[in-house]
């Protein structure tokens, strides 16, 4: 292969990683220390530019949008993937082996978002850790703004188009299903789906 070929090759596999990200880790070995260099110089970058720390092993989309202002700290924990064209602003904590699928938004509020390690967020999910008030005396966007927080306990699974609203907590084991919306707390190891989510089963 001619060396603008393999160029061409190369920036092709970055596209396909940065929508697929859990291929990084099955990389062969001609194409692993490429791409483990690309994402140590994004990597650096980023933890230079916010107020971000990264854990080891991790592949972070350089197409996410990824903001953590001073006050606003995002920690990501080992073997972590953020895929391409998601959102997060901090603050938020984030656990070994968590995935983040394409097309996401966490938005940490004031309180902030914590993912437990070996959370499963798919695509196009959506975790608001804030809310406005809702008095008719004035317009919706000069509303109060409150936060409480989200946390996710481990091994929750997020179908895709899942969304969550400020105040909610999932507990571990947990499985959500795609397009629903979390409005109440989730028991550990409990199924919901719909809009609002509701009960379907125990995971035993």
């Amino acid at each position: 292969m001619n060396d603008e070929r393999l160029l061409k090759y190369r920036e092709q596999h970055k596209h396909r990683l940065n929508y697929m990200p859990w291929l990084y880790w099955s990389l062969k070995s001609k194409n692993r220390e490429w791409a483990e260099a690309w994402q140590q110089e994004y990597q650096a970058y980023l933890m230079e530019m916010e107020t971000i720390e990264i854990g080891k092993n991790c592949f972070i989309s350089p197409l996410a949008h990824i903001f953590a202002e001073p006050g606003r700290k995002i920690s990501i924990g080992d073997h972590s993937f953020i895929a391409a064209d998601c959102t997060l602003h901090g603050p938020l904590t984030i656990g070994n082996e968590v995935a983040i699928n394409h097309h996401c938004i966490l938005e940490g509020g004031r309180a902030g978002i914590i993912l437990h390690d070996q959370v499963r967020i798919a695509a196009y999910c959506h975790l608001y850790a804030f809310d406005h008030g809702t008095d008719l005396s004035r317009p919706i966007y000069q509303q109060a703004v409150t936060s409480k927080g989200i946390e996710i306990g481990r091994d929750v699974w997020l179908g895709a188009h899942v969304g969550v609203k400020d105040g909610i907590s999932i507990g571990e084991h947990a499985i959500v299903g795609m397009n629903s919306m979390v409005t109440k707390n989730v028991e550990a190891r409990h199924m919901v789906a719909g809009n609002p989510a509701r009960w379907i089963k125990h995971r035993e």
